[in-house]
């Protein structure tokens, strides 16, 4: 896709694999200036040696203390990407207080934090910008062993919808507090845009060797009215275009990227 977000400045988190670097790099190639934001140092030092421009923070968002001392220092940024999260999936009746905590913690929790200080900073300059939440069709229907994950997800994105999982009373507690302290008009008022997208299967790394087994694929693709997975650059030329001036009129929405899958 060809965009200009020259004179920007850009925050990937989960940046060192899969979206997240992907979309790292095309932001350097749209002539952005780009932090990419990961746990693992050696994911950036690889990234580094593809692409010398890219400057690197390591930091573990689920911990409040560093994050904000890695943050603070950071400088003008103009676009965030919240694309780091884990997943854990365990049945409903399985799920663990650990894999609870730690699902929520990163994909809730830290993409709050991080949306706030970078928030903050829009907000003080009054020059905008602009912040892509990346979900998952899974927090919009209901998928096997996917009850905390989809939940945790589901608050990724624009509120006021209704919760799709169990956890009713953790899944509104968060919508609310995504709403009042980051997706809201509240920042809105400071020309900050707040969109997510959410993504089907894609064929990432991980995702092809998760999905790559036809008998498992079929069920999936046959619920795709495109009849196949997201590849990388069709999630990535989504993000890039709604951090562009391109969707300068687009603001909180959620924007499947997954064939038709809920809209079938």
């Amino acid at each position: 896709m060809e965009q200009s977000l020259a004179h920007k400045r850009a925050l990937v988190t989960g940046a060192g694999k899969g979206i997240g670097r992907a979309t790292a790099k095309a932001l350097l190639e749209c002539g952005a200036e780009v932090i990419a934001l990961s746990r693992t140092q050696s994911d950036l030092d690889s990234l580094v040696q593809e692409s010398p421009k890219m400057l690197t923070i390591c930091v573990d968002i689920s911990d409040w203390e560093a994050t904000e001392n890695s943050l603070k220092d950071i400088g003008r940024i103009d676009l965030l990407v919240n694309n780091a999260a884990v997943a854990i999936l365990q049945p409903f009746l399985s799920v663990t207080e650990d894999a609870f905590d730690k699902l929520f913690d990163v994909n809730v929790k830290a993409l709050l934090h991080v949306s706030q200080i970078i928030a903050k900073g829009m907000m003080c300059r009054g020059e905008g910008g602009s912040i892509v939440n990346i979900s998952s069709q899974a927090s919009k229907c209901a998928l096997r062993d996917h009850a905390v994950y989809s939940s945790a997800l589901h608050t990724r994105q624009h509120p006021g919808e209704p919760p799709l999982h169990p956890l009713p009373s953790i899944h509104i507690l968060l919508v609310n507090v995504m709403k009042c302290c980051v997706i809201s008009q509240h920042v809105s008022e400071y020309k900050i845009r707040v969109n997510a997208i959410n993504p089907t299967v894609v064929m990432t790394a991980m995702g092809r060797i998760g999905w790559s087994d036809p008998a498992k694929a079929a069920g999936m693709l046959s619920r795709i009215p495109l009849h196949r997975f997201a590849e990388v650059e069709d999630v990535v030329n989504t993000i890039i275009f709604l951090l562009s001036d391109k969707s300068a009129m687009i603001n909180g929405v959620t924007l499947p990227v997954d064939g038709g899958f809920l809209s079938s």
